[in-house]
C-alpha cells in the first residue's frame, strides 16, 4: 500500500510528509509524456506532407495516454489524499499551488479531447498511420467535417500554449521554492 509519508532515509519534506511511492510515479510518468507530446505538438506544424504521420502517432499516443494516467491520478487522489502542503508556506502560495495543479489537471484531460475530436473531424482518426502507439486502431466515430476541425484546430493550440505557461508556472514555483525560499517543497514529489 501506498504511504502518505514515506520519505528517502535522511530526507524531511515540508510538513514532515512527503508524496507516496504511487503518485509520485504517476506524477512523473505524466511529465515525461508531456516531454513528448508537447515538442511533438509544436514540431508538427513545421513537418510538410506525409513525413508528419510518425509525429501525429507519436504526438497523439502521448496524448491519450496522458489523459488516461490523469485519470488514474484523479482516482488515486480520492484513495490517497495527498499530503498538506506546509502551514509555513503563505496563503497566498498555497491557493496559486493549488489553482495551478488544478488548471494542469483540467487541461490534461481537456487537450488529449480537443486533439481526438479534432483529428477525426478533419477526417484521420487514430488509425493505421497514426493508430495509437502505432499498433491500436481507434475506431472513427464521425465523418470530416473541416469547418468544426479548424475551430477545435485554434481551441487545441491554445491549450498547448495553456499548458506550457502552466508548466512555467509551475515548474518556476518548484525552483523559487527550492533556491529561494529553501523549504524543500521538492522533496515531497522525489
Amino acid at each position: 500500500m501506498d504511504s502518505m509519508t514515506h520519505q528517502a532515509p535522511g530526507r524531511v519534506a515540508p510538513g514532515g510528509a512527503a508524496y507516496g511511492t504511487v503518485a509520485k510515479w504517476l506524477h512523473w510518468i505524466t511529465a515525461g509524456l508531456m516531454l513528448v507530446a508537447l515538442p511533438m505538438g509544436f514540431a508538427i506544424q513545421h513537418v510538410k506532407d506525409a513525413s508528419k504521420m510518425p509525429f501525429y502517432a507519436i504526438h497523439e499516443s502521448a496524448g491519450v495516454t496522458i489523459f488516461v494516467v490523469v485519470l488514474i491520478r484523479i482516482v488515486w487522489k480520492r484513495i490517497s489524499p495527498p499530503p498538506p502542503l506546509d502551514p509555513a508556506i503563505p496563503r497566498p502560495m498555497r491557493v496559486a499551488a493549488t489553482a495551478v495543479h488544478h488548471a494542469l489537471y483540467a487541461m490534461l484531460l481537456i487537450q488529449p479531447l480537443l486533439g481526438f475530436f479534432m483529428t477525426n473531424a478533419f477526417g484521420f482518426p487514430m488509425r493505421g498511420q497514426t493508430a495509437y502507439l502505432f499498433l491500436i486502431d481507434f475506431p472513427k466515430f464521425m465523418d470530416a467535417a473541416p469547418g468544426l476541425a479548424e475551430w477545435l484546430k485554434t481551441f487545441h493550440v491554445i491549450g498547448g500554449w495553456t499548458i506550457l505557461v502552466l508548466l512555467v508556472l509551475h515548474i518556476g514555483a518548484v525552483v523559487f521554492h527550492q533556491a529561494i525560499r529553501r523549504d524543500d517543497t521538492l522533496l515531497r514529489m522525489v
